[in-house]
């Protein structure tokens, strides 16, 4: 029997003043720190390795090397080499990684030496897998579909840099997606036979195919398996076509891992999203992740169970009203791993393949993923767990133990910090509902005091505030400011049921801002060292649509805002975002010109008359979810209202900021304007 982790920082009581000799928590703290991630179990399951990630801070990015430490948690970790994306082979040591864009391998253990290079083809790998069968390695690559040997697509390439002209011409959308340029490739999947020198060739196994495997700009080699016979290949895609930018329709396909023949499509009964392949060893079951309705990226994943021995599938949890996340099978077929957002964290959960009763394995934090090694003495799981209180780091999950920590990769930059203590609270909201939040103490928080602080409001908007680690909008960091922090879960938010969830759709300006409206008056009824006078409010993406909104129709209680790459005018983001999809579902599931109206209802452009709080804009250049112009209109807004503004912009970034020095300015930014509205020198 596998026992749960005890909950840990959600269930904190918040605590007194910090420790005499202490400091807060930091920016440069929260961009300076190790990051761990993409932890994988050996399949003996006695190693777990492991993607470390540290600053540079001369070349402003970060460095990746692969950790290995035992599974007993008895040893302390060993770099094993340069590089990321690590993953196991089937003899024991020996692991393959990414590094210089190509697959490189190394074994210490095996007397292996120094890694050696797999593959030396012409383009960059962008992922990989290794076949049961210990021979063969499935990867992707950047490819034009009519071009498809590798080596033709470089030198197309290579043509176009040389070429005098710079026009890109385009007769179907995408014309660029997320944080690039659509140039015409996409990513396809090539296997290769591993020999005694480095592959310079590689077999396609998606010839032709006008489509992305893995999807962009996010998918990595979850959206495709190999089989446990090591013949055959089985991957989520979506045909680009016409309807590309607002279609969900992602199929499985197989196709025989030899390329012998083009895919298969299987699941083209489902016109909705299905992803996530997975195989139990005996190749009986095969299961997936799998929406119910077309054109709705935020639809509940159910898992479907596929039984060769019937020839037969059904959704193992019609009533479990949680969206899985990932999946893997237990050694005996008789189980699956997932993963799933439950009320402000990710737990690892597990459910019986044959009733698809679910019961959680872990309890607080947030699971960012894991990995499951099948052994005599049962299964092994390997999973990195983060929190509010600190980043990710690995632990071990041993049949009839609890989790064990592996690592301790922040222990020594943490060392003389501590953190604020924060805690969850209730509320009813629209329509009466249960609505979560969270309140975070400010740094040096003492009985009796009163602190100003900040509203967080956070994206999707089918996202949520989960007991999670933040590289980015860490509450931590401005409470280490010595501000308090309060965070709602509003209607549309994920991890309450999908009806909480599909609350949002057409209701953008309404029922969360309810949500946000009475969350906030219950922070600061319960917490009485919360001060109201001083507060004001910020917001990212939907966040910073709704902080927008509310500088129009609920700007009274706030001194000041901040608006990170956030939607001023609705109408015009109907025509030049690039996923439209979402966000015609999130105006009520029509486009513009059919419905303008839907658009209208919750625009903030339509209420800058009422604008009156100091502002800050931050957008960056290479956002292309929510165009740099959106947060160039609302500045130029602000200024010709006469309003106190400033506006940030980053040339070289997306939807997110992610480069460290960049980083530090936008902390430094937002740490200075709330200083200079709400600190303690503020008037």
């Amino acid at each position: 029997m596998i026992r749960p982790l005890a909950a840990l920082a959600g269930a904190l009581t918040l605590l007194a003043a910090p420790a005499a000799g202490a400091r807060p928590f930091t920016q440069a703290d929260l961009v300076g720190l190790d990051r761990v991630s993409d932890a994988h179990v050996s399949p003996d399951g006695k190693w777990a390795v492991y993607d470390l990630a540290r600053l540079d801070r001369a070349a402003n990015t970060r460095t990746h090397s692969l950790w290995v430490v035992a599974t007993d948690g008895k040893s302390a970790p060993v770099k094993w080499a340069d590089g990321m994306n690590p993953r196991w082979g089937r003899q024991p040591g020996l692991l393959y990684f990414l590094s210089k864009g190509q697959v490189w391998s190394v074994c210490p253990t095996c007397g292996g030496g120094a890694p050696q290079q797999v593959t030396n083809l012409p383009l960059e790998v962008g992922s990989f897998r290794t076949a049961p069968d210990g021979v063969h390695i499935v990867l992707s690559l950047a490819v034009f579909p009519d071009a498809e040997d590798p080596a033709a697509t470089k030198a197309r390439l290579d043509a176009i840099v040389a070429s005098k002209t710079t026009g890109r011409f385009y007769d179907r959308l995408f014309v660029r997606h997320w944080d690039a340029w659509a140039d015409g490739r996409k990513n396809h999947l090539f296997s290769i036979t591993l020999g005694a020198g480095p592959a310079t060739t590689a077999t396609p196994l998606m010839k032709g195919f006008d489509g992305d495997a893995p999807s962009k700009p996010f998918g990595g080699d979850e959206d495709y398996a190999i089989t446990p016979d090591s013949k055959a290949l089985v991957f989520s895609a979506r045909l680009a076509g016409h309807d590309e930018p607002w279609s969900t329709n992602f199929d499985l396909y197989n196709v025989p891992l030899d390329g012998a023949s083009a895919p298969r499509d299987f699941t083209a009964a489902n016109k909705a999203w299905d992803a996530a392949p997975a195989f139990s060893d005996d190749n009986r079951y095969a299961a997936h992740r799998a929406m119910k309705r077309p054109g709705l990226e935020s639809d509940r994943f159910g898992v479907v169970l596929y039984d060769a021995k019937t020839n037969s599938s059904h959704e193992l949890d019609p009533t479990w009203d949680r969206s899985a996340r990932s999946l893997a099978f237990s050694g005996d077929g008789k189980a699956l791993y997932i993963l799933a957002g439950e009320a402000q964290q990710v737990k690892l959960f597990s459910m019986d393949t044959a009733s698809g009763t679910v019961k959680p394995l872990t309890d607080g934090g947030h699971i960012g993923g894991m990995d499951v090694a099948h052994t005599p003495g049962g299964d092994v799981i390997v999973f990195t767990r983060d929190s509010m209180k600190g980043g990710a780091e690995v632990f071990a999950l041993k049949p009839g133990g609890a989790p064990v920590q592996l690592t301790h990769a922040a222990d020594a930059q943490m060392a003389g910090v501590e953190m604020s203590a924060y805690e969850s609270f209730t509320f009813k909201g629209w329509n009466n509902d249960e609505v979560r939040g969270w309140v975070v103490k400010p740094y040096g928080w003492q009985p009796g005091g009163k602190y100003p602080t900040v509203f967080l409001i956070h994206g999707g908007p089918q996202g949520s505030w989960t007991d999670s680690w933040s590289t980015r909008w860490n509450p931590e960091v401005w409470a280490g400011w010595g501000y308090a922090v309060v965070m709602v879960d509003f209607h549309g938010s994920t991890g309450y049921g999908q009806a909480f969830t599909d609350a949002i759709s057409g209701h953008w300006g309404d029922r969360p801002l309810e949500d946000l409206q009475k969350g906030w008056a219950a922070a600061r009824a319960r917490y009485g060292w919360i001060d109201g006078s001083k507060a004001c409010a910020a917001g990212a993406s939907y966040g910073g649509f709704m902080t927008y909104w509310i500088a129009g129709v609920w700007n009274q209680p706030w001194k000041c805002l901040i608006d990170h790459d956030g939607v001023f005018d609705n109408r015009i983001m109907g025509y030049a975002t690039e996923e439209l999809g979402f966000y015609e579902r999130g105006n009520g599931g029509t486009t513009v010109w059919e419905n303008p109206a839907n658009y209208e209802k919750f625009n903030p452009i339509s209420h800058v008359a009422d604008w009156s709080k100091p502002m800050l804009v931050i957008h960056s250049d290479k956002d292309f979810r929510i165009p740099v112009d959106q947060g160039i209109a609302a500045f130029t807004a602000t200024q010709r209202k006469g309003l106190p503004s400033q506006f940030l912009n980053f040339p070289d970034e997306n939807h997110w900021v992610l480069k460290p020095q960049n980083s530090m300015q936008w902390h430094d930014t937002v740490q200075a304007w709330l200083a200079r509205w709400i600190g303690p020198d503020a008037k």
